[in-house]
């Protein structure tokens, strides 16, 4: 079973904006980073709810997902979508020379992602695998 993309996009706003009444143990940049994971797996399931109701087969080549979305959806949705993928996978990488991502970039980005999901009509519906 899959976890809906809002419930990703859900989680990660948890993860950015804690309860004011909480005291989160992690350090806010390992909080963007996790929320940042959060929310790719989101896009990816999006686009895969996405490309399941056009065309099934699109699902298996991640790359190409992207690239065809600008005949599906526009060249704008497609551009966003490249960008904000592109941006979470960097952000989602560990490396030790660099600094976190900054929460406020991850929190640009969970905006994205949202209006993403709402472009893409993506559902809060699981799927069983």
């Amino acid at each position: 079973m899959t976890v809906p993309p809002q419930t990703l996009v859900t989680a990660a706003r948890h993860l950015l904006l804690p309860e004011p009444e909480t005291m989160p143990s992690l350090s806010p940049g390992l909080r963007a980073r996790a929320a940042a994971v959060l929310l790719r797996m989101a896009l990816d399931q999006a686009l895969d709810l996405y490309w399941r109701r056009i065309t099934p087969s699109m699902t298996r080549v991640g790359k190409h997902r992207i690239l065809c979305l600008e005949w599906y959806e526009g060249p704008e949705t497609a551009r966003r979508c490249r960008t904000t993928w592109s941006a979470l996978s960097a952000a989602c990488h560990y490396r030790t020379s660099e600094l976190p991502p900054a929460p406020a970039e991850i929190r640009t980005r969970l905006l994205e992602v949202t209006a993403l999901l709402a472009a893409l009509g993506a559902t809060g519906e699981s799927t069983v695998r």
